[in-house]
């Protein structure tokens, strides 16, 4: 098949976002409060709690769910509370932490060890093979998920010396390497100040700002950039109705060409398309043989035929 240039589209994301902090920075009470500007109602937030119900101390900010998450935190765990919050009806899911998932108990460097020392013979870069996996499948999770999804993650701590006087900083998230360069936004937070800077930021709202208070006002800044692009599920139910005035093969083409590619990957979209060019080309079986000495009544009788099937594919 060849290749198509097609214009560039930006449609409505949800978020993914990570705020990275030492214990204690605030990362929890931030993330609540982000998640209220974007959804505007503490009905739709949950949090999956791996921090033994620490989320619970944040119980006067609304009424949030939260779903307690116990060893083993094992990928296929995390994965089964982002699919019970989106079975909920969550909008904005607060992952608290993921930190567990790598490095906790029943996480992903434990399990590498177990498969190591049981069918790899101690051989962990081979158990990776098995272990890696497991881990994608989860960020895949985190990534495809139709909510908004705040990820905490715990950073490393280290010690500097700061006006005289000893401060703890984050140093290194406790998680996957390149971790961060699966989301939108990472953040990082002064465990002291409890300000915010971005490590990166696809959104342009936070780069090159000074250090910043995550509050109400965050999160519905983070919304309205969500929200500026193609709606895409009206941008799909638009493009399925213009199928139905497409009456030949190119003008099926013409009108792909213009779409932008999630529209014409969708399997909405590509059973209607289907359905079209199977009754186009049924209608031009039709039209092939030489309409040269038919009589008036058996080109009436063809146009009827084409008009029938034209009918018919309208109304699927």
């Amino acid at each position: 098949m060849a290749l198509q240039l097609k214009k560039a589209t930006r449609k409505q994301v949800k978020l993914r976002l990570n705020i990275s902090a030492p214990s204690g920075a605030g990362k929890t009470y931030s993330a609540l409060r982000m998640a209220y500007g974007i959804v505007g109602n503490w009905d739709k937030i949950a949090v999956i709690d791996t921090e033994n119900r620490s989320a619970s101390l944040y119980s006067h900010l609304g009424d949030f769910f939260t779903i307690d998450l116990t060893p083993p935190f094992s990928p296929e765990r995390y994965i089964e509370a982002i699919k019970a919050c989106e079975a909920g009806g969550i909008e904005c899911c607060i992952i608290d932490s993921s930190s567990h998932e790598w490095n906790g108990a029943g996480g992903c460097i434990e399990i590498n060890e177990i498969l190591a020392q049981t069918k790899y013979k101690s051989n962990t870069w081979s158990a990776w093979n098995e272990t890696t996996p497991k881990h994608d499948r989860f960020v895949n999770t985190v990534l495809q998920s139709p909510m908004h999804i705040i990820t905490c993650t715990r950073s490393k701590t280290e010690t500097i010396q700061e006006g005289g006087r000893v401060k703890k900083v984050g140093m290194k998230d406790i998680q996957r390497e390149g971790w961060e360069y699966e989301l939108t936004v990472s953040l990082n937070l002064d465990r002291d100040s409890h300000l915010a800077t971005p490590s990166k930021d696809r959104t342009g709202l936070f780069e090159g700002k000074m250090p910043f208070l995550i509050t109400e006002k965050t999160g519905e800044e983070i919304k309205a950039w969500c929200e500026t692009g193609v709606d895409e599920s009206a941008a799909i139910t638009d493009a399925v109705t213009k199928l139905a005035s497409c009456n030949t093969v190119e003008e099926l083409t013409a009108l792909k060409i213009e779409l932008p590619s999630f529209v014409i990957q969708s399997p909405q979209f590509i059973k209607t398309a289907t359905e079209r060019y199977k009754a186009i080309t049924a209608v031009k079986k039709i039209e092939e043989p030489a309409q040269k000495g038919l009589t008036e009544e058996e080109k009436a009788e063809i146009a009827k035929e084409e008009a029938d099937l034209f009918s018919k594919s309208n109304k699927k």
